[in-house]
């Protein structure tokens, strides 16, 4: 009998300090911590606000340079040539091609032989075109990245992807000078900079810019179709290079969170940090090398992430994250969303800004890619499509003090 008793009290134990741990969750989760209200990005430098679509077009170019300078680094204009060489082709089973393209970056026209390299992966829908085309960050497959080709090219969309890291390796507790940061030395970007101005040049390629040397022709991309996209510190990257690049019409990070979508001044349970991230034992190297500096000092911020989304203005994007995904801010994220909106609505376009959540946690899967086509689908194609491209799960009044004018 008193063995029983034992057992009762200590299950009973178990089971209330579950259900604890429950609430302490369920509050956690539901309770961010809010540093202060997001700053007004329609305020200009000299303190006087934006008026006009005008007015806007000059702030955003304070927004970028805000931006640039303190968060990522400064982005060199683009190279004074770019070469493009199909070194291998397929055609395959479903009637499509892939193309495995070798881009030359050359930095200098007076020297040409100091080159840069790296490779992307070109899969051709059949049929003539012009395709809506998705640039995405890294090779297809990396990661928790499902291989998705098979399926893009059958929805009639070019998918085209590149290997960042032969432009700067991702390293993580070090810094590694890439060779891009190499030639170009005067210049102050960390990793996620020299990535996104890759996809720039990913860009020029597909868009055929007349300085492009491409002997074997150019893919039959429509320019007014151009989706970038990526996952994690990939999203990171697609929201930077979709921000300060106008030709990608649609811009779509998964999982991107903090120095991505995610909030810094509105912080989930469990989220990654400005001081976290910069640590010097992960991943200082990613970002200009003063911003690790707010880190716990978030309060000294004169921005936060809606900034960047509001680059993206008014062109189209849409955030995709998982709601256990507590390390990216899923709750930061709707945040940094919300803070946007008066932006978009300023501009007479506030359906093109999305977000989407799923259940699960960090990974970029099927599901996520076939979101962001069936949004494709509806926004770029105008075709009828159903699903839920603006979702709000977390019901909680964010410290958004500002309005459009």
């Amino acid at each position: 009998m008193e063995k029983k008793k034992k057992a009762v009290i200590f299950f009973s134990v178990i089971l209330i300090g579950f259900g604890s741990y429950g609430l302490y969750f369920w509050y956690s989760y539901y309770h961010p911590k809010i540093i202060k209200a997001f700053p007004d990005p329609f305020l200009f430098n000299n303190g006087t606000r934006v008026k006009t679509q005008e007015d806007w077009n000059v702030r955003r170019e304070e927004i970028k340079d805000l931006l640039l300078s303190t968060e990522y680094g400064h982005m060199p204009g683009r190279p004074d040539a770019l070469e493009a060489e199909i070194i291998e082709s397929e055609d395959r089973d479903d009637e499509s091609v892939l193309n495995i393209v070798e881009l030359s970056i050359i930095p200098l026209n007076s020297t040409p032989k100091n080159k840069i390299s790296f490779t992307i992966w070109v899969y051709l829908p059949k049929g003539k075109g012009p395709f809506p085309t998705i640039v995405k960050v890294s090779p297809d497959g990396t990661g928790s990245q499902k291989e998705m080709n098979h399926e893009i090219v059958e929805r009639g969309y070019i998918y085209v992807c590149y290997d960042h890291t032969e432009l700067d390796p991702d390293t993580k507790g070090y810094d590694e000078v890439g060779p891009c940061q190499e030639a170009y030395e005067d210049y102050d970007w960390g990793s996620l900079a020299v990535w996104a101005w890759g996809a720039m040049r990913v860009a020029d390629y597909l868009l055929g810019e007349p300085w492009v040397l491409a002997p074997d022709g150019i893919p039959n991309v429509d320019p007014d179709k151009l989706i970038i996209t990526g996952h994690s510190r990939r999203g990171k990257t697609a929201l930077l290079a979709g921000a300060m690049d106008e030709r990608f019409t649609m811009v779509v990070p998964n999982g991107s969170g903090c120095g991505g979508a995610g909030s810094f001044l509105v912080q989930g349970y469990l989220c990654e940090t400005i001081a976290i991230i910069t640590s010097k034992n992960l991943f200082k190297a990613w970002f200009h090398e003063d911003f690790g500096e707010y880190g716990g000092q978030e309060e000294e911020l004169s921005f936060d992430q809606h900034f960047l989304r509001a680059l993206v203005a008014p062109r189209i994007i849409l955030s995709m994250d998982a709601l256990g995904d507590l390390w990216a801010n899923p709750i930061g994220t709707q945040a940094i969303f919300e803070a946007t909106l008066p932006v978009f609505k300023f501009l007479g376009v506030k359906k093109n800004n999305a977000i989407h959540y799923r259940w699960g946690f960090h990974a970029f899967t099927k599901n996520d890619f076939r979101v962001l086509l069936d949004f494709a689908d509806k926004m770029l194609l105008n075709k009828e499509v159903t699903g839920e491209f603006y979702m709000t799960p977390f019901n909680i009044d964010f410290p958004i003090e500002y309005s459009s004018p």
